[in-house]
């Protein structure tokens, strides 16, 4: 069956830099519309079934309940799963789909969220639209195209050539593997996780990117000042914050652009142990405070090549065009 998968996050783009910063609120009345517009996209190239991940907000039953008098709506599923509200819902909601087969899967929310998703399947072909901030994973698409490229992969395996083999860092914990990052790792002199979200460097050590992109916002534009770092590039990026080097300018927050101080900077080889030397304290990933390491623990980060897999939009609709996907009149193919 050539279904699809949508994953929404109702807490994206709530966290702490909404008061330190100055990013974007997208609310959930927003993300149901946007979820609306994935549904008709997908439909309109009859995808066989949309399976929707359930929240504690109801993002998809109200998608489904105000598309009710113009869709199909036994087309359109929410999963039937068990929630608590937090990041494992979107992983688990992920390994579900991937057990019954979903063939695309959109995600919306930040990086953080696809980060959540990845550790429930990464083998799903993912369309990341952007709904939190400082993203650099999910890019600002509309749902409408999101949507009409899903169905269009999900029903024409020759357009997976468009699905591009992204890295990820893999962090490991008094040798074992524990978490894994997306975009960047950061290590940070604090004790405790708190509010989670990363937006003051005063205490942070060292970042670790998949790449740095000086077009991007972040932690990662550090590295896209200084040594840009394209995300299919095999290498990734290892940044020491400090006096001795340099000073970059770049777009920390939304509205935030800073001075800061890198000490050295180096290239990271995939499948090398970067040991962390400063404990204990706090490692975030992807802008979010996830792994607390201790004065008796170790740490280590590594590159790895075996990361998630992205569709590229553009690649899949050139594909598509090639392959007059898009041309239901037979007599303009012949013209053609």
């Amino acid at each position: 069956m050539a279904s699809i998968g949508i994953i929404a996050n109702p807490a994206s783009g709530r966290d702490i830099r909404r008061l330190v910063a100055y990013g974007t609120v997208i609310d959930n009345q927003e993300k149901i519309n946007i979820v609306e517009r994935l549904i008709l996209g997908a439909l309109a190239v009859n995808v066989d079934h949309i399976y929707i991940m359930p929240d504690s907000y109801g993002l998809g039953d109200q998608a489904i309940c105000k598309l009710r008098h113009k869709i199909d709506t036994h087309r359109v599923s929410v999963l039937d799963m068990p929630i608590d509200g937090t990041q494992k819902d979107s992983g688990n909601a992920a390994a579900m789909m991937e057990s019954i087969g979903v063939k695309v899967l959109i995600t919306m929310g930040g990086d953080g969220t696809n980060r959540a998703v990845t550790k429930g399947s990464m083998k799903i072909p993912l369309i990341p639209i952007s709904t939190g901030t400082n993203n650099v994973f999910p890019q600002f698409i509309e749902g409408t195209v999101a949507g009409l490229v899903a169905g269009l992969m999900a029903k024409n395996p020759e357009l997976h050539k468009g699905v591009e083999k992204h890295k990820k860092l893999d962090i490991f914990k008094n040798d074992q593997l524990v978490e894994h990052a997306l975009v960047d790792a950061v290590t940070s002199k604090e004790m405790f996780i708190g509010s989670r979200a990363i937006w003051d460097l005063e205490n942070v050590s060292e970042v670790f990117l998949t790449r740095a992109q000086p077009h991007n916002i972040g932690l990662s534009a550090l590295g896209g000042s200084l040594d840009p770092l394209d995300p299919l590039d095999p290498e990734g990026l290892r940044l020491t914050l400090g006096k001795g080097g340099g000073t970059v300018l770049a777009p920390i927050a939304p509205g935030l652009i800073r001075k800061v101080p890198i000490a050295k900077s180096s290239r990271m080889v995939p499948g090398t142990k970067i040991t962390i030397c400063k404990t204990p304290g706090i490692i975030a990933l992807d802008g979010e405070r996830e792994v607390e390491i201790g004065r008796r623990d170790t740490a280590s980060i590594t590159l790895n090549p075996e990361g998630p897999k992205v569709v590229n939009l553009k690649k899949v609709m050139e594909l598509s065009t090639a392959n007059n996907l898009m041309i239901y009149d037979k007599e303009l193919i012949q013209w053609q």
